[in-house]
């Protein structure tokens, strides 16, 4: 049996694909630049993209099982792209969402094969964007302290693992947090402890927050989204969940875990 990974090279989809790995499945991962991807050897890789679905003649040939990663410019496309691999013969499909049930995710809903929606509220790897500032400043800026329970992202894909190969996970949304709910200010404290240096916290404007996200190439409309969410998190983004436990029969990786494992690239 094989499984379709996309967004395979991502923070969550190289996770998928080594807990796949790691439980002995065939993958297939999609890629833009196959060179590039720095997948294992085991991995088959396919040339193209799930934002273009137009590009994958073939990808779903003798492919059982889909994870979907919903990013931006998959609203459009992305009913098409489940389509496209259901009358493939692709039989059981997990999406991790976008932050709300939006087209993608409700073409998964409704494509007559089973389905898990991996519904992560907040991904530890996010704390990634402050790596540039604390390596060179000593310095985090953001406009609001609130509190998330962020989840490992390898905690996604074993959860999205189980969904894939285990039978009793179909038709379900799992609300996928970590174990403790944490201020920008206290990951900044566990994160300063790791790595040995003090590190300032800087509160910036909301507009800044904004029209600094906008730099990246991301539109009005989503950072004016992304931020508000921060000022204003939902009820399940600040309370912790035990679903990561009692899918995978263990706890939930602490964020403590993954400073540990990424101090190196703050420092």
């Amino acid at each position: 049996m094989t499984t379709v990974v996309t967004g395979a090279t991502g923070n969550t989809g190289r996770h998928v694909v080594a807990e796949l790995l790691r439980r002995g499945e065939r993958v297939r991962a999609l890629t833009r630049n196959p060179a590039k991807a720095g997948l294992p050897a085991e991995v088959e890789l396919v040339t193209g993209t799930h934002t273009a679905p137009e590009t994958l003649d073939g990808a779903f040939d003798g492919v059982d099982r889909l994870h979907i990663t919903v990013t931006a410019g998959l609203a459009e496309v992305g009913p098409k792209l489940v389509q496209r691999a259901v009358d493939a013969g692709v039989r059981r499909i997990t999406v991790l969402w976008g932050g709300f049930v939006g087209p993608t995710e409700q073409a998964v809903a409704e494509s007559g094969v089973e389905w898990t929606r991996l519904e992560a509220q907040e991904f530890m790897s996010n704390t990634l964007t402050w790596a540039d500032s604390v390596r060179t400043e000593g310095v985090v800026r953001e406009p609001y302290d609130m509190p998330s329970a962020l989840v490992h992202e390898a905690d996604i894909a074993a959860v999205g693992a189980v969904a894939l190969l285990e039978d009793g996970h179909s038709g379900r949304a799992y609300n996928l947090t970590g174990p403790a709910a944490l201020t920008p200010r206290e990951r900044i404290s566990l994160l300063s402890e790791e790595i040995g240096r003090d590190i300032d916290f800087v509160q910036i404007t909301h507009e800044q927050a904004v029209e600094r996200l906008m730099s990246t190439g991301v539109s009005r409309a989503d950072a004016d989204y992304v931020i508000g969410w921060y000022a204003a998190p939902p009820a399940e983004a600040v309370t912790v969940d035990d679903t990561v436990e009692r899918v995978l029969g263990r706890p939930a990786r602490t964020f403590a875990r993954w400073v540990s494992e990424h101090a190196g690239r703050f420092r």
